[in-house]
């Protein structure tokens, strides 16, 4: 009997190991041999696979982010630094043995991002990109590589154009950044850290962000999409890949990411863009004032009805506001019929009036309104050291 079984045991893992060895290396055979033996295919046949080529749909911004990556290039900057020689060596006694010591030269180097917004070359970065450079080159993404020039600068807003002679380039679409609302999503695209173009993702965390630095003229839109060093001057975008701002600063401790960043809105870039093509600077309006903001304590000291606007703190002695009667003390509220609700409103409104021209402004002196007639002056170009 033990015989037996042990010859039936035998047998049956003979079976087993010829009807494996059929089913991993010629399955077919059982399926078309109609035996009822289970079939390790037929198992895999009923896992569900994604045809070729599927799209993952709206939860996607790959469409976005195809159609704007050509257009943001890479910026490498060079200059020459002169270092001092060792003070030590302007001692006579040091000098007779040493002789003369030249001052040393080196190259520093540094990296950025831009946007090309022309078919002409034009590409838009940070001025803090490309600022004392003696080379720029700019990579694209096609691997294609060229000298750039500086056609302007504006400190003011932290933006430089630069140009390049190449054809048939990839240019941004600009969109609507005047109507960029918190919780939009948006793209940043950049070269951060040198490590390659990287697209990261956020929404916009807030619009109209002032205060912020030595700019005289802020209007950030604030995202949560990771900026580091490098992305300066790289593009965010929306989900349909147009171009709403140039990333421009983060706030940080460490030099890294931590989830606030800032970009010019596109609407803002664009004005100082066409200015420094057409005129090779950006021209603005200035009356010769310094302003303070109007707070709550403020107002209830002086006295006012009123709880904003900008109050002069200075006037600059024969400048045009100075030559229309303006005060220190006065409240300025209005131009040219356009309401001014803190400092940073004023500066717009008045830089966006073209000098030489008479501006309506109306003012609140002793609470008692006045509107005066000014003749508006052109804004002293901006520096940085000041």
């Amino acid at each position: 009997m033990k015989r037996l079984w042990l010859l039936f045991a035998q047998t049956v893992t003979v079976a087993l190991a010829l009807w494996f060895i059929v089913a991993t290396l010629k399955p077919e055979w059982l399926r078309h041999s109609g035996n009822n033996f289970p079939s390790i295919q037929a198992g895999l046949n009923g896992i569900n696979n994604a045809p070729s080529g599927n799209s993952p749909g709206t939860a996607s911004y790959r469409d976005a982010a195809g159609k704007a990556m050509p257009s943001v290039v890479n910026i490498y900057t060079s200059k020459e630094v002169k270092r001092q020689r060792n003070p030590w060596m302007n001692d006579p006694f040091l000098k007779r043995f040493f002789g003369e010591q030249p001052q040393r030269e080196e190259r520093q180097s540094s990296l950025g991002s831009g946007v090309i917004v022309s078919a002409s070359g034009y590409i838009l970065t940070n001025n803090h990109v490309v600022e004392s450079a003696d080379e720029i080159e700019v990579a694209l993404t096609d691997g294609r590589k060229a000298s750039a020039k500086i056609i302007g600068t504006d400190p003011e807003t932290d933006l430089a154009v630069i140009k390049i002679d190449l054809g048939n380039l990839p240019v941004a679409t600009l969109g609507n950044s005047d109507q960029a609302q918190v919780g939009d999503v948006v793209l940043a695209i950049g070269n951060p850290y040198g490590v390659g173009q990287t697209v990261t993702m956020g929404i916009v965390s807030a619009v109209g962000r002032t205060n912020l630095g030595d700019n005289g003229f802020q209007s950030f839109i604030q995202t949560d999409a990771a900026v580091n060093p490098g992305n300066s001057g790289g593009a965010l975008i929306d989900v349909h890949g147009n171009l709403l701002g140039i990333n421009t600063a983060i706030y940080s401790q460490n030099g890294g990411s931590v989830g606030i960043g800032f970009a010019i809105p596109i609407a803002s870039a664009r004005q100082v863009m066409e200015s420094i093509i057409s005129q090779g600077q950006v021209v603005r309006g200035w009356i010769g004032v310094e302003l303070q903001e109007i707070t709550p304590e403020l107002a209830d000291s002086l006295g006012l009805k009123m709880a904003s606007g900008a109050i002069i703190a200075g006037v600059v002695r024969d400048g045009p506001a100075f030559r229309a009667g303006i005060k220190p003390i006065d409240i300025l509220v209005d131009v040219e019929g356009k309401a001014v609700h803190s400092t940073n409103d004023m500066l717009n409104l008045v830089s966006q009036l073209k000098p030489g021209s008479n501006a309506k402004i109306k003012i609140l002196r002793n609470n008692t309104e006045m509107v005066l007639h000014v003749v508006i002056g052109k804004r002293p170009q901006f520096k940085k050291d000041e």
